[in-house]
Formats: structure tokens, sequence, C-alpha cells
């Protein structure tokens, strides 16, 4: 299996492993972390469980998403998460997440890990086009995105049935083309 390894000056995005789950589960269990996500709190035992599945996982296989760490290079300490999907249809087109734990919010390692993520995506795995879908109310993961060039694409209101309510997203897209400007 290809093992991600991809490095900052801050940061190394890697596999996740099981010794990663006490931090994991720190942030993962925090209602405010996991507000905008695709998924709920999750206790211990669920943490542990989605670890496993996720080494279970192959990486660039169209259509599944895979979940690596972010871990802080002066600590050596999980600080967050980042999922990739290539396109069920055409493996040229990726989608992303990054999730950063509310203990290390707010130093840039967000923004960080993005850019070194959309360089390996497109300067090494010639993606052609990378997509982001975001809660309509997540002001700093919008505010995120557009501050390393995604465009807001659409607008789709009331779309999900999301944690007990409507919900409404924006679709954010970089093509390669523009990262190369």
């Amino acid at each position: 299996m290809e093992k991600l390894n991809i490095i900052t000056q801050r940061l190394n995005i890697r596999h996740l492993e099981l010794a990663d789950l006490p931090d994991f589960h720190i942030y993962r269990s925090n209602p405010e972390v996991t507000k905008y996500q695709g998924f709920d709190v999750m206790t211990l035992e669920q943490a542990e469980a989605f670890i496993k599945m996720n080494t279970k996982r192959q990486p660039w296989k169209a259509g599944e998403w895979v979940q690596y760490a972010i871990e802080n290079k002066g600590t050596g300490k999980l600080i967050g998460d980042c999922a990739i999907k290539l396109n069920q249809d055409d493996v040229r087109i990726a989608e992303i997440g990054i999730t950063i734990s509310h203990l290390e919010q707010k130093r840039g390692y967000a923004k960080e890990a993005l850019l070194a993520i959309l360089k390996f995506l497109f300067e090494e795995k010639e993606i052609h086009r990378v997509v982001e879908t975001v809660d309509a109310e997540n002001i700093a993961s919008i505010n995120l995105l557009k501050s390393v060039g995604f465009r807001q694409e659409g607008h789709f209101v009331e779309n999900i049935f999301f944690k007990g309510k409507w919900g409404s997203e924006f679709q954010y897209a970089m093509l390669k083309r523009e990262w190369d400007i």
C-alpha cells in the first residue's frame, strides 16, 4: 500500500494509526468540532473502530474516502485529520476535507495542511480538479477555502437533512490551471 507522507514546515500529513486514538478522540468527541462535519461526536470505541476501518481502506481507490493524520512535527501529536476521495467516475477529480482539533485552531494549521494537500494532489498526483463541499454556516471553512483561491461554484439550499434539520451547502472548487497561476 502506498503510504502518504506530506511534510510541511510544521506538519506531517501521514496515515492515521491506532496510536493516534487518544488525540483523535479528544477533538472527534467535541460537539463544536463536529458541528459542520459529516460525522457526529464519537465515543472512544467509535473513534477506535473508525481508525481500524480506515487502515483497511485503499488509498487512491475511486469513490473511497481515506482519512489521514495531521501531526505537529514539533510535538509528534495528532492535531487534526484530513480526507481525500477520488471521484467514482473520474479519478482526476478529488474531494477533500480537513478537521483541526479545537485545541489547535487559529494557528494556521488548516491553511498549511490545505496548501500542502493541494500541492501534492495537483503536482504529484496530477489531479485536474479539487472540490470541497462546506456547510453554508461554516464561515471559518469558507474563509479558508477562499484564502487559498477556491471559487464558489454552487449553493445548494436545504439540500441535506443533517443532524436533525435541513442544511444548505456551498461547493467550492479549484482547477490545476488555477493552482499553477
